[in-house]
């Protein structure tokens, strides 16, 4: 709340809000990370593909004039259904070898939205009108972050309900040892796939908000980049921990921004240096790794 204030001052209501959005819909499709990465202990390479399908899908039936309150839930099962399809491989891979498959699976999502002209338009991408429901629009960057802020929270508080139930607890046992797990009664497949459902459906929520304070989706928005900056989101905020992708989301999404603004204020060539931002960002992320080795949100530090 601190940064958001200190925000609003300096940059403007306006920006700043439209920025918290961002932070917030990327932590939303985070929460998804955390679930598959950092409770099941997966590796997942290509969690912009599930984000993907469930922006598309929003866009793919808002298109068609249903409202958007209404093709929500087909944009999170969307998510759903691509993330059990991409949990498939688990049952006979393993470690970096199922990672190696979820990078696959990105990449022929990307390409079949690319493809498939009919529906989503391929490289010319789709235009997505704004949020709205029983007559209400979110036209303000205040409204979209009022939005994004209610699912993140709903998001929130039903991911937590799962971590303390028996599917929360099979994801832990069959991420600290897959073995002792499958002895203990668990099936180690099931709750793969269980966490590549939960974490799906969390993207193709974030998809669909993201499509709507976008605006404008193409394929190339989705691509292995996109993955990797999820990724970097849930271990730079902590990937044990749920509050980890909030903290992750606005490192990736707040922080270049705040460099690049910093940036116009150095003296002479300094401001004009290639690469200057890159080296900056890097910097910070390099300096979280050091000083908070289990992310922003775990306990202790080195």
């Amino acid at each position: 709340m601190a940064i958001m204030a200190l925000a609003v001052y300096a940059l403007g209501a306006d920006y700043a809000f439209g920025k918290a959005t961002m932070v917030i819909t990327y932590a939303i499709a985070g929460l998804g990370v955390v679930i598959v990465v950092g409770q099941a202990g997966q590796i997942a390479l290509g969690q912009a593909a599930l984000v993907a399908l469930g922006a598309y899908a929003q866009a793919a039936l808002v298109q068609r004039g249903i409202p958007p309150v209404l093709a929500l839930p087909a944009a999170v099962l969307a998510g759903l259904v691509g993330g059990a399809l991409a949990s498939l491989p688990a049952r006979r891979l393993g470690g970096l070898y199922f990672g190696m498959s979820t990078l696959a699976f990105a990449l022929i999502v990307e390409e079949g939205l690319a493809r498939w002209e009919s529906v989503t338009h391929g490289a010319a991408g789709m235009a997505v009108g704004s949020f709205g429901m029983l007559g209400w629009r979110a036209e303000s960057t205040l409204a979209q972050a009022l939005v994004s802020l209610a699912a993140l929270a709903v998001a929130l508080l039903l991911c937590a309900r799962l971590l303390a139930s028996r599917h929360g607890r099979a994801w832990r046992a069959v991420r600290d040892d897959e073995v002792a797990a499958a002895a203990c009664g668990v099936a180690p497949a099931a709750a793969k796939m269980q966490a590549f459902m939960v974490g799906g459906a969390l993207s193709g929520l974030a998809g669909a908000l993201y499509a709507h304070w976008i605006g404008f989706i193409s394929p190339e928005q989705f691509g292995l980049m996109f993955s990797f900056e999820l990724l970097m989101l849930a271990f730079i905020g902590g990937a044990r921990h749920l509050g980890g992708a909030l903290w992750g989301a606005l490192v990736i999404v707040a922080i270049p921004q705040v460099i690049a603004l910093l940036r116009d204020q150095l003296p002479g060539e300094w401001a004009r240096a290639a690469g200057l931002e890159l080296v900056l960002f890097g910097a910070v992320i390099v300096a979280v790794v050091l000083l908070r080795p289990a992310g922003i949100a775990g306990a202790g530090s080195r």
